[in-house]
Parts: structure tokens; C-alpha cells; sequence
């Protein structure tokens, strides 16, 4: 692996390693299949507590692949993956590149 493709493979880890966990792919998936849901909404659909979801959302948006609208006085939660497949492909081409 060449110098390039280890840098970008760094700025992929925060992506990587949210996306390692059971319950957060649970909640992209439950995303991906409803569209925005709110706190509450993804609460009711899943066997974790309130803060629990939060504490989630909270990684996945800091992670870049959950975004938040504030509407009234809730918040929708929403896919939000261009950026983060983006450098996924970045880094597959570059490994591509550089080993193949």
C-alpha cells in the first residue's frame, strides 16, 4: 500500500469504524427504507433506549453519514453517504492502482 492510499484509508477510519457496529447499521437501514425519521421514530422501530438512538445518531452524523433538519421542534435524521462513498471509491481506486 502506497503512501497515498494509506492516507486516504486514515480519513476512511471514522467512517469504517461507526459503521462497524450492529445497531448503527440497523438505523441506516431503517434510514435507507423510511427516509427521515425523528428520535422517536427510530426508537419505536428498534429494541434500544432513547439515548441509546441519540448516542448513535450522534456518531453517525459525526461520521458524515447522517445529516439533521430541524423542522418545528423536531429533528429528521436522513442518509446523507455521497461524501462517504466518495472516499470509499477514492480508496479502492488508489488501492487499485497500487497493487493491481
Amino acid at each position: 500500500m502506497g503512501k497515498e492510499a494509506l492516507n486516504i484509508f486514515r480519513e476512511c477510519l471514522p467512517v469504517l469504524q461507526t459503521l462497524s457496529d450492529a445497531h448503527r447499521q440497523d438505523i441506516l437501514l431503517l434510514l435507507s427504507e423510511n427516509g427521515s425519521l425523528t428520535v422517536n421514530e427510530i426508537t419505536e422501530r428498534m429494541s434500544l433506549s432513547r439515548p441509546a438512538i441519540s448516542h448513535h445518531l450522534k456518531l453517525l452524523k459525526n461520521a458524515g453519514v447522517v445529516q439533521v433538519e430541524q423542522q418545528g421542534t423536531q429533528r429528521y435524521y436522513s442518509l446523507s453517504l455521497e461524501e462517504s462513498v466518495q472516499l470509499l471509491r477514492e480508496l479502492l481506486v488508489t488501492l487499485e492502482r497500487d497493487c493491481l
